[in-house]
């Protein structure tokens, strides 16, 4: 009778663990309603956070840019206006001290000239002198035709020297050109 009697036990105890993992994992597979809803809040708020988080991040490296940027405009020629002021200084000089004669005023405008040069060619500053050149209007402001032995417009003599920074015209050179031979 013992025997009997743990049988169904031994039984029970069996189909018992069987159950419950079946029931637990059935458990697990469907959460109620209420915790989806909960983990569907939580997911959607963490989803809201990081979007606020990169929008806020994003206007915050717009405002460093601007910021950047008009720092940039208001200081881009720092550098140069530090350069160019030696350049005034050097003139002022030279009309202070009395000079006897002009070879000595002419050598001190020589001198000042060869400081301004330097200033340009560390600034990528170039003259525009195109005599003999064919007539370039990115270049080039033609202010008047005169007769030539040359081909028609070609630059013949220049009114005033143009410059250029970073091959970008600051200011066309005024020239005179050819007229065509008719």
């Amino acid at each position: 009778m013992e025997q009997n009697e743990t049988n169904p036990l031994t039984e029970q105890q069996a189909a018992t663990p069987d159950a419950d993992p079946a029931a637990a994992s059935t458990a697990e597979v469907m959460p109620s309603p209420e915790e989806m809803l909960r983990e569907a809040e939580r997911k959607a708020q963490e989803h809201y956070d990081a979007w606020m988080y990169a929008k806020a991040e994003g206007e915050n490296i717009r405002r460093r840019a601007a910021d950047d940027i008009s720092k940039a405009q208001k200081f881009a020629v720092e550098r140069f206006s530090g350069e160019i002021l030696a350049v005034k200084d050097s003139l002022e000089a030279g009309l202070v001290v009395k000079t006897e004669n002009i070879e000595s005023f002419k050598s001190g405008m020589e001198l000042t000239l060869k400081q301004l040069s330097g200033v340009f060619e560390k600034f990528n500053i170039s003259e525009i002198n195109p005599v003999g050149e064919k007539l370039d209007p990115h270049k080039h402001q033609a202010i008047g035709m005169i007769e030539s032995d040359q081909p028609a417009n070609t630059v013949v003599s220049v009114m005033q020297k143009g410059y250029v920074l970073n091959d970008r015209v600051l200011r066309p050179a005024l020239v005179m050109v050819a007229k065509g031979k008719e």
